[in-house]
């Protein structure tokens, strides 16, 4: 089942293809400089009602226009047995399809996952390869530990995938902090970016519950961040709506008849010293109307 975890592993590259180029350098494979990177579509499937699909599909073009390829990234959270006759389909379909080279990489966030996907996988009969799959494969073991704040500033799309990779690591909490702590120089949009796609990439782990203690600390109050804007209105939306709730709840106590308008006309009210005022006036007004006029 494809989950928020599982699209946030792969959805970096396609948001962020600056990725790319750390990335590459790690796996030893070389990318053509300045290249451009474009977002394919992920269908694979053909005429036949057989739907296949990769995770993400990019196209890596230099600026030359030679020397491009393909690029399939398949984000992979266990073993599967079936995946070796995937990959090699996605590899064949995309290089028939667009007509130049074609890589698969593979991005696992646990060694056991990452050591198996290395493959090579072999498919025919026994004792003849009629076809081999050898993926690129990212995970614990090659993604580094980014605990610098300055090297994280630098790289925040490499220092937030390696945040992803390593959240079960013991390395996870340091690798946050750096993180945290680069984003605070970062632009609004970027902020939010991040932070949402770590905390929907980090899973159910400890990891995800250290983030969202890092995040106001790092951000609230009065940085005016787009995050720290959107939570502020959450919580000046939650107070009104107690404050609200309060007026109805004495009233209603009282055995005081609310009618669907008045109760409407204290629900969508935004100013919080009226409300405080109505709650006062709860507690002794004879009918609800009451409440809306001035008290002796």
């Amino acid at each position: 089942m494809v989950t928020s975890h599982h699209e946030a592993a792969h959805r970096i590259f396609q948001d962020r293809p600056e990725l790319l180029a750390p990335v590459f350098r790690i796996l030893g494979v070389p990318l053509p400089e300045k290249a451009a990177v474009e977002v394919l579509s992920a269908d694979v499937t053909e005429i036949r009602p057989l739907e296949r699909r990769v995770d993400s599909v990019l196209r890596v073009e230099p600026p030359d226009g030679s020397g491009g390829f393909i690029l399939a990234v398949e984000a992979q959270g266990r073993r599967d047995p079936a995946k070796a006759v995937s990959w090699a389909y996605y590899l064949s379909y995309l290089m028939a399809k667009y007509t130049c080279p074609a890589l698969l990489l593979v991005v696992c966030q646990d060694e056991a996952t990452a050591d198996w996907a290395a493959g090579p996988f072999r498919l025919g009969p026994e004792g003849w390869t009629a076809l081999s799959v050898h993926p690129l494969v990212l995970g614990p073991g090659n993604v580094p530990v980014i605990t610098d704040p300055d090297r994280a500033s630098r790289h925040l799309a490499l220092a937030t995938f390696s945040a992803m990779t390593h959240s079960t690591d013991e390395e996870a909490p340091a690798i946050l902090e750096a993180l945290a702590r680069a984003l605070e120089k970062a632009e609004p949009e970027t902020i939010a970016y991040y932070s949402e796609l770590l905390e929907i990439g980090l899973g159910n782990t400890p990891a995800r519950d250290i983030w969202r203690n890092l995040m106001p600390r790092t951000y609230f109050p009065g940085r005016g961040t787009l995050i720290e804007q959107t939570w502020m209105e959450g919580e000046a939306a939650g107070r009104l709506g107690e404050r609200a709730e309060m007026v109805l709840r004495v009233l209603e106590n009282r055995g005081i008849d609310v009618s669907p308008e008045i109760r409407e006309r204290v629900m969508s009210c935004t100013y919080f010293d009226t409300l405080g005022y109505w709650v006062d006036r709860a507690f002794t007004v004879s009918t609800a109307e009451e409440i809306f006029t001035s008290g002796s």
